[in-house]
């Protein structure tokens, strides 16, 4: 049996269930953890997206376990210690959704810069005032990465298409190899990133070292009037440094796709502070990323599984 506890697009439901494996859908049973462990006694395969916490306690419910199917990225809700303990595989859609996520910080530095809401707004409310809503243009503007993976990447080459200077931090990257030769991106270490950036663009996988890596310091040593962007994990910025940082009017602004805690409690340190824009984790839930996701991750589980060939 494949057990799916969160939602999957129709056409890879359909991918499954067209393999001839018998395939358990509810997209809420996640929220009933004694649920989903009983039905996981003769589950072969679960598919998860970012809500079910796949930990040993919940392994253990699923003896006959061979495969983990994430539907997405980030594996924050996946100990993957425990299932190489169990001898299970873990199939993820790698890269997949990394255009919607660039096109995503595309859209919120041409949002910081020219403020086309806040525009139309105020002609909705009667105004008409030009000069309050001219904004600044990217060109010959420095984006910093922190993060040059598979989604940093497609940002850098997309925003030199604007004309911005491009610095970026990723230990794994080397200043000659292609892609950062030819997208002229500077490598430098973290320090010289927050210096030089205008924008800042948070793309670091979430680790003990990157935990709160934007907090009061760091943010102390980006430019006064800067930007900060994050799509990648909320936990990397510490929320009362950075509300603070926007209040004293050290930050210009900010564009969040991830918070700490997840959905944004009533309370939050992040409610209610101005030139500040959150929206809820959506990214890279482009209608094309969704589809590709649930097909890329049927096809992985049913490959896992043995039976990949089938009902194509």
């Amino acid at each position: 049996m494949i057990v799916i506890c969160e939602f999957i697009t129709p056409s890879g439901l359909e991918r499954l269930r067209n393999s001839g494996a018998e395939v358990h859908y509810d997209p809420d049973l996640w929220k009933d953890r004694a649920a989903l462990k009983a039905k996981l006694e003769h589950a072969r395969a679960l598919v998860v997206r970012n809500q079910t916490q796949v930990d040993a306690d919940l392994l253990a419910a699923g003896p006959g376990l061979e495969v983990v199917g994430r539907l997405g990225v980030g594996l924050d809700n996946i100990r993957q210690e425990d299932l190489k303990a169990r001898g299970v595989k873990l199939y993820f859609a790698r890269g997949i959704n990394a255009a919607g996520v660039a096109e995503y910080v595309m859209a919120a530095l041409l949002h910081l810069a020219r403020n086309l809401a806040g525009a139309a707004r105020h002609v909705a409310e009667g105004g008409w005032n030009r000069a309050a809503f001219g904004g600044f243009e990217l060109a010959g503007k420095t984006l910093g990465l922190i993060g040059l993976g598979e989604v940093g990447l497609r940002v850098a080459r997309r925003a030199r298409a604007f004309g911005m200077k491009v610095v970026a931090s990723d230990p794994q990257r080397l200043p000659w190899e292609s892609a950062v030769e030819d997208l002229e991106i500077a490598l430098a270490p973290v320090e010289e990133v927050l210096r030089q950036a205008r924008f800042l663009s948070l793309h670091a996988p979430l680790t003990p070292q990157t935990r709160h890596l934007i907090r009061a310091e760091t943010l102390a040593a980006m430019p006064k009037g800067a930007y900060l962007i994050n799509t990648a994990r909320g936990e990397l910025v510490n929320d009362e440094d950075l509300a603070a940082a926007l209040r004293s009017g050290h930050l210009a602004g900010a564009v969040l796709d991830v918070v700490d805690v997840e959905p944004l409690p009533a309370g939050h340190p992040l409610r209610a502070v101005d030139n500040l824009w959150i929206t809820p984790h959506v990214a890279g839930l482009t209608a094309e990323a969704q589809e590709a996701v649930g097909l890329r991750v049927a096809e992985g589980v049913l490959e896992a599984l043995g039976i990949g060939g089938a009902g194509r």
